[in-house]
């Protein structure tokens, strides 16, 4: 059986398997968290390691249900990795201007939110106290690291779907977009948070409505939960029944 033959069968098995488990993900008990403690020391193993998470999520999903992805899946691994891998001639991709311009900042505030929770501390500060601005730039250039990774590192793009062995694949966007866009998306989804999702909570006792809030309003926070392990519509020190 070829590669490609058995990656397929065995991605849409993990989907089912995921499927069949978000009931019981659903009435999982949140984590508790203390908003007032902050973490002591850097976690950067723990930052590194959680983001791996995030980008091996994200390589789940490319191969789920891109076509163009799977395809690329067979033939010599090292050589068609070494020669995806290049420095882009131009500012665009062939990618869409939502993904490019959305879904990449996206993903990058997430690896900047998974910076945050495991080396910042900010964590019950108010938006824009002091370390704030300095806070969210750190967890940009983690960003910056983390989109490098996601477009020539061992685990990225180039190695898994080969993009950018068509030189038109690669472009200077994603390495300039996703981290000044994660930098934006991850304050913007401060205030969201604080002044739209708080509101509804403050007022709307049916969870339904609070966890899709929290998703619709987060979604950067949504991925960051995920790979650290927790619900994904989690909050640190507001569970989800209010109480």
């Amino acid at each position: 059986m070829s590669q490609r033959r058995f990656v397929q069968p065995a991605v849409r098995l993990l989907l089912v398997v995921s499927v069949l488990a978000m009931p019981a993900v659903a009435s999982a008990q949140e984590p508790s968290f203390d908003k007032t403690k902050a973490p002591k020391d850097r976690d950067v193993t723990g930052a590194i390691v959680d983001s791996l998470k995030l980008v091996s999520i994200e390589h789940l999903i490319r191969i789920s249900f891109q076509e163009k992805t799977r395809a690329e899946l067979g033939g010599p691994f090292w050589s068609d990795y070494q020669r995806s891998v290049r420095i882009p001639q131009q500012w665009t991709d062939t990618d869409a201007w939502g993904v490019n311009y959305l879904g990449h900042p996206i993903h990058g505030a997430a690896a900047g939110l998974i910076w945050l929770d495991h080396c910042e501390k900010t964590r019950g500060r108010p938006m824009f106290s002091d370390g704030y601005v300095s806070s969210m730039t750190r967890a940009a250039v983690f960003s910056a690291i983390y989109s490098v990774q996601f477009e020539i590192g061992p685990l990225s793009e180039a190695s898994i779907g080969n993009v950018g062995l068509n030189p038109e694949t690669a472009g200077w966007v994603d390495y300039v977009v996703t981290p000044l866009g994660a930098f934006g998306i991850m304050i913007v989804e401060d205030v969201l948070d604080r002044y739209v999702v708080q509101r509804i909570e403050g007022h709307v006792q049916n969870r339904l409505v609070r966890v899709t809030a929290r998703l619709f309003f987060g979604p950067s926070r949504l991925l960051a939960n995920v790979a650290e392990g927790r619900l994904p519509w989690f909050r640190p020190g507001r569970p989800l029944s209010g109480k």
